[in-house]
C-alpha cells in the first residue's frame, strides 16, 4: 500500500478565465537529482559512516543497512552530494520511503561544509510500507557542496528503502570547462639534451603550421612546421605534432609558440628528474603507519603515529578478525584471536593497510634495489612493508594457516580530513584470500634476495615464509576476496589468480634456482598491469634476474606492441585501451607500460625503447589534454588536490598537500565517485579527470602507482640522457 504525506505543500487555484489566451507550457522545474528510481544502479548516491558498503539496489529502490553503534543522526547516512544551492530559490523534495523496522529518519538539504546552510530539515518516522513524502524550503546562499541526506545514526538497526526521489528547483550548474592553459602541450618538467623532444598542439588547423622554439630571453633558436595529427579519439581536439630533437643546447626558460599558442617554459638539461628519483619516495615515508612521521625527515609532514593502541586509536596492536558477514561465508577467527599488524603503509586516501596492493608496491621498490638502487633509506623503506606483510601472515595453529590476511581496515568508513592518529573506529582483519597469500609470497621471496648479502637471517625469515605462503595457495586456490567487503576499506576483489600465481612462482624460482614456470600467455596487458594483473612482474623479474632467454623475447615483443600503440597517440602517452574507457588509475597504468619499455631498453640496449620511455613521460607531466602535471611540484600546473585524509589542504588549510613526488590516478571513464559523475558526464577519456579532493575516482593517491612513478624516476635518473 503506498500512502501520501504531503508535509510543506501550498497549492492554489486560479480561477478559469475562457476568454484568456491559452499561456505556452512552462518548463518543467529542474531536477538536481540525476538517479532517483534507482532501476538499474544507486550512483551516484553514497552510504556513509555506519551504513558505508551497505548500498545496493532493491527491486528499483535504493536499499541501506542502517548499521550500529552510532551516536549522532549523522553517523550513518545515505546521501547525494554536490548539490547546488541558491539564495532565494525555493527547492520541492519529493521521495518514497520505507523501513523494515520503523525509526525516525532525519532528512536534510544543505551545504555540506561549516556553517552547514540548511534548505529543508524534517525528522520522520518511515514506517514499513511505501510511504510518498513531499517538503520545501529555500536556499540561503549560493554553495556547490549542497548534500540531500537520510540520517538514520543512534537508531535502531533496520533497512531503509527509497525511491522516485526529486529535488526540483533552481537551475543546473553551468557545464564544467576545464582551464587548460596555453594551447600547446610540453614536457612542463623539461626534456634531457640527447632525448626527444616533441610538443603537441591543440588547434583548428587542418594544414601544417610554422613553429618556433625561443629561449628565455626571447631569441628564435629553431624552427620547423608541426604534422597533422586530426582528431585525437581520447580528447576530441585538433592536434598537430613537432619534434625538436635535434636540439640538444642546455638551458632554462624555453618555449615553443605556433598558430598564436606559446607552451609554458621549459627547461632542456641533464639531471631533470633527479630529485623526482628522491621525491617520488617521500609518500612511503609519510604514509607510515605506527611510527611517528618525523618533521626534520619531511618538513610540514610531521605527525604523531598512528594505530599503536594509543586512544582513541583501537589498533593496530591488538586486532580481532571481522565478525561474522554473509559476503564472507559467515568467516571469523576463534573468541578472543586477535593479531599485532602494526606497521607498514597506509594504503591510499584512507587507513586501510592492503596486502595485495602492498605487494605491487614493494615489489616495485624491490625490483629498484635489484637494478642498483642500494640507498640504505631505500631498504629501510622496503623492510617496513616487508615487517608488515610478514605480520599478516596466518600463524600455526589457526585455521587457513600460512595464508594473509586480505586487509586491516576500519569497520565502517571515516571523514576527510582525519588524521591516522585521532582515528577513533574499531580495526579489524579481513577473511584470507588466495590474492593475499601469493602476493605475500611473491614479495617475500624477492625481498629475500634483496637483503641476502646484508641480513642472511632476515633473507631466510622471508624465503621460509614465501614457500609457507605458496603452499597454504596451493591448498586453498580459490578463496577470493568478497567484492562486497567495502565498509571502511576497499575490496581489492579479484577472482582470478592465475596471474599471482605465475608471479609467486617466478619469484621463487629466481630466489632458489628451481626451474621456472611454463611461460603464461598474456603476462602483458596493452592495458598495463596494476595490483589484479601481476603476471608480468614475475615475467620482468624472469628476464633480469633469471635471464631466462624466453622471457627476455616476451617482454620485447611486449614493448614492441607498446611502441606500435604509442606511435598512434598524438600526446605520445603508451596506452589506448581497445574498449575506448581509461581505468582507474590510468596512470599507474601508463607507468607500468612505461617500465616494460624501460626494461626491454635494458635488456637490449636498443634506443627506441628508452626513447619510447621519455616520450611516455611527456604526457604524464604536461603533454596531454589537460595540460597537467599529473605530479605534484612538477611543473607549472601541477595535480595538488589528490584525495587523502592527511594532505587535505583543501579542505583545511592548516594541513599539506601532498608531497611533492605524489603521482595523481589520472583520467577515469568510469567516474565512480560522485563528484566526477556530476560534473564530468559524457567525457571523453582525457577530460575525466578533476583535480579535486573529493574526487577519488580521478584524483586518489596511492602506494602502488607512486611505486611505478619511483621505478620509472630511477631510470629516467639513471638513463643514457641524464
Amino acid at each position: 500500500m503506498l500512502r501520501v504525506v504531503l508535509l510543506s505543500l501550498t497549492l492554489a487555484a486560479a480561477p478559469y478565465d475562457a476568454a484568456a489566451p491559452l499561456d505556452t507550457p512552462a518548463a518543467a522545474p529542474y531536477d538536481q537529482v540525476t538517479n532517483g528510481t534507482f532501476d538499474t544502479a544507486t550512483t551516484p548516491w553514497v552510504a556513509y559512516g555506519g551504513a558505508s558498503g551497505k548500498l545496493r539496489a532493491v527491486d528499483g529502490q535504493a536499499c541501506v543497512d542502517t548499521g550500529t553503534g552510532t551516536i549522532n543522526p549523522w553517523d550513518s547516512m545515505l546521501a547525494l552530494p554536490f548539490l547546488r544551492i541558491q539564495n532565494g530559490v525555493g527547492y520541492t523534495l519529493t521521495f518514497s520511503a520505507r523501513t523494515t523496522v520503523p525509526i525516525p529518519v532525519s532528512v536534510v538539504f544543505q551545504q555540506n561544509s561549516p556553517a552547514y546552510s540548511t534548505v529543508l530539515a524534517s525528522s520522520i518516522t518511515v514506517p514499513g510500507t511505501l510511504t510518498t513524502y513531499t517538503l520545501t524550503g529555500t536556499g540561503k546562499g549560493e554553495f556547490l557542496d549542497g548534500q540531500l541526506g537520510f540520517q538514520f545514526g543512534g537508531q535502531a538497526q533496520t533497512t531503509f528503502c527509497i525511491d522516485d526521489v526529486s529535488l526540483t528547483g533552481g537551475e543546473p550548474l553551468p557545464p564544467y570547462v576545464p582551464d587548460t592553459g596555453p594551447r600547446m602541450r610540453v614536457n612542463q618538467v623539461g626534456y634531457l639534451p640527447g632525448g626527444p623532444k616533441g610538443a603537441t598542439l591543440v588547434t583548428d588547423a587542418t594544414g601544417p603550421l610554422p613553429w618556433r622554439l625561443t629561449d628565455a630571453a626571447g631569441r628564435v633558436v629553431r624552427t620547423g612546421r608541426t604534422t597533422p595529427r586530426g582528431v585525437d579519439p581520447t580528447s576530441g581536439q585538433n592536434v598537430q605534432t613537432l619534434d625538436f630533437t635535434s636540439f640538444h643546447s642546455e638551458s632554462d626558460g624555453y618555449r615553443i609558440s605556433a598558430d598564436g599558442a606559446t607552451s609554458y617554459p621549459f627547461p632542456i638539461r641533464a639531471g631533470i628528474y633527479d630529485e623526482l628519483a628522491r621525491d617520488s619516495k617521500t609518500l612511503f615515508y609519510t604514509q607510515r603507519s605506527g611510527t611517528p612521521i618525523l618533521d626534520s625527515v619531511t618538513p610540514g609532514y610531521g605527525r604523531a603515529a598512528g594505530h599503536i593502541g594509543v586512544a582513541p586509536n583501537q589498533g593496530d596492536t591488538a586486532v580481532p578478525c571481522l565478525p561474522p558477514a554473509a559476503f564472507a561465508d559467515n568467516w571469523t577467527c576463534p573468541a578472543g584471536y586477535t593479531r599485532d599488524v602494526t606497521g607498514g603503509w597506509y594504503d591510499a586516501a584512507d587507513h586501510g593497510k592492503y596486502v595485495v596492493n602492498g605487494g605491487i608496491a614493494v615489489a616495485q621498490l624491490l625490483s629498484e634495489a635489484e637494478h642498483g638502487n642500494t640507498a640504505p633509506n631505500l631498504l629501510d623503506e622496503i623492510r617496513w612493508e616487508l615487517d608488515f606483510l610478514l605480520k599478516m601472515q596466518v600463524p600455526d595453529g589457526q585455521p587457513l594457516a600460512g595464508m594473509a590476511y586480505h586487509k586491516i581496515t576500519d569497520t565502517s568508513w571515516t571523514g576527510l580530513p582525519l588524521d591516522p592518529a585521532a582515528d577513533a573506529k574499531p580495526r579489524a582483519l579481513h577473511r584470507p584470500s588466495t590474492a593475499a597469500t601469493l602476493n605475500l609470497a611473491a614479495a617475500a621471496a624477492q625481498g629475500a634476495r634483496v637483503f641476502r648479502k646484508s641480513d642472511p637471517a632476515y633473507a631466510a625469515r622471508l624465503l621460509d615464509a614465501a614457500e609457507i605462503a605458496y603452499t597454504a595457495a596451493q591448498a586453498n586456490p580459490a578463496l577470493y576476496a568478497p567484492a562486497a567487503d567495502t565498509s571502511g576499506g576497499g575490496a581489492y576483489a579479484d577472482t582470478d589468480v592465475t596471474d599471482e600465481f605465475y608471479w609467486a612462482a617466478a619469484e621463487l624460482s629466481i630466489t632458489t634456482r628451481r626451474p621456472p614456470p611454463h611461460l603464461r600467455p598474456g603476462a602483458f596487458d596493452p592495458d598495463g598491469f596494476y595490483w589484479g594483473s601481476v603476471a608480468a612482474l614475475g615475467r620482468l623479474d624472469l628476464a633480469t634476474e633469471a635471464h631466462d632467454p624466453l622471457a627476455k623475447l616476451s617482454v620485447i615483443a611486449a614493448a614492441e606492441r607498446l611502441i606500435a600503440l604509442q606511435r598512434k597517440q598524438p600526446y605520445g602517452q603508451p596506452y589506448a585501451p581497445a574498449s575506448g574507457k581509461w581505468a582507474w588509475g590510468s596512470n599507474g597504468n601508463i607507468l607500468n607500460n612505461i617500465v616494460v619499455l624501460a626494461t626491454a631498453a635494458e635488456l637490449t640496449g636498443a634506443r627506441r625503447y628508452h626513447d619510447a620511455v621519455l616520450t611516455g613521460a611527456d604526457f604524464l607531466f604536461g603533454r596531454d589534454a589537460l595540460n597537467i602535471s599529473y605530479v605534484t611540484g612538477y611543473g607549472t600546473v601541477f595535480a595538488k588536490n589528490q584525495q587523502s585524509r592527511m594532505y587535505a589542504h583543501q579542505l583545511d588549510p592548516r594541513l599539506p598537500n601532498p608531497p611533492a613526488g605524489t603521482l595523481a590516478g589520472g583520467p577515469n571513464s568510469g567516474l565512480q565517485d560522485p563528484l566526477s559523475a556530476r560534473r564530468l558526464a559524457g567525457c571523453l577519456p582525457q577530460f575525466c579527470y578533476l583535480d579535486d579532493i573529493n574526487s577519488y575516482a580521478t584524483n586518489e593517491l596511492t602506494i602502488n602507482w607512486n611505486s611505478a612513478l619511483s621505478w620509472v624516476s630511477s631510470y629516467l635518473k639513471d638513463s643514457p640522457d641524464a
